[in-house]
């Protein structure tokens, strides 16, 4: 399977401006063949929370019509970052996932916001499951300060998921905790990682980059730089089966005990 992860910075509250910085990325895919890209958290229109109500993109058809056109046009999954989704009741922050046919496959809404950057303020947290099928590979699906709830994470596992796909704007001030809390993530879920980072800066925050894709040991197979870039790398996925066997940590699981 090889992945690509677009690490791009983000024209801040410039949504058009945007598209076209992903559409130029992809057409240098031309003649590559890619089993999956992801893009970062927020891509259309970074954190310019404050004017989301009036940038933001209205039920997500725009940004969920533009990755379906490039995923057709490149045969190509994409799980298509983020973007800030106004419907009826609030502004939410939906992961979009389509299939190289164009057909939307899933859509999740962040459930932890980050109130050191003020989302709770702009935002409303979602109730989404975080699992969803991708060319008969179980996804969990989850948004940066997602990362952070080890207990989230763990849900779509248990269920059978064999990667975890991180979505994020993390700050480049915390890349130490990025990069350890993925590598934990992977290790204790047995789970590949593919985590895709921005870049850049806006009026308020410098971005990290560093996105990752790391083996269901921990093992980093490839790491970003702090500059705009696509990180590719090939993995094979029976990998996390050979694992959950050597080490059957959920053989081992002692769930009464852990509820409170």
């Amino acid at each position: 399977m090889k992945i690509g992860l677009l690490q791009m910075d983000i024209a801040f509250g410039e949504p058009e401006i945007n598209r076209q910085h992903v559409e130029t990325h992809f057409k240098k895919l031309e003649n590559q063949q890619y089993d999956l890209i992801m893009l970062p958290e927020l891509w259309t229109t970074g954190y310019d929370l404050s004017r989301l109500e009036e940038i933001g993109d209205l039920e997500a058809k725009e940004s969920i019509s533009f990755l379906q056109r490039l995923a057709v046009r490149y045969s190509v999954n994409i799980i298509g970052g983020s973007v800030a989704n106004r419907k009826k009741d609030s502004v939410y922050n939906t992961l979009i996932v389509v299939n190289h046919q164009g057909e939307l496959v899933h859509l999740y809404d962040k459930l932890h916001l980050f109130k050191l950057m003020d989302e709770h303020k702009f935002l409303s947290a979602g109730k989404d499951t975080p699992s969803f099928t991708l060319n008969n590979i179980h996804f969990g699906g989850f948004i940066c300060y997602d990362i952070r709830f080890p207990e989230w994470i763990r849900k779509p596992v248990l269920d059978g998921a064999e990667v975890i796909a991180v979505v994020a704007e993390w700050p480049e001030a915390r890349t130490d905790h990025w990069v350890t809390l993925l590598r934990a993530r992977a290790i204790e879920n047995q789970s590949y990682v593919f985590a895709c980072n921005r870049v850049g800066q806006d009026p308020n925050n410098s971005f990290g980059g560093n996105s990752l894709i790391i083996d269901p040991w921990g093992e980093i197979i490839v790491q970003g730089s702090s500059s705009e870039e696509l990180i590719t790398a090939h993995v094979d996925l029976s990998l996390v089966k050979q694992t959950r066997l050597k080490i059957p940590v959920f053989d081992d699981r002692r769930e009464k005990f852990y509820l409170r």
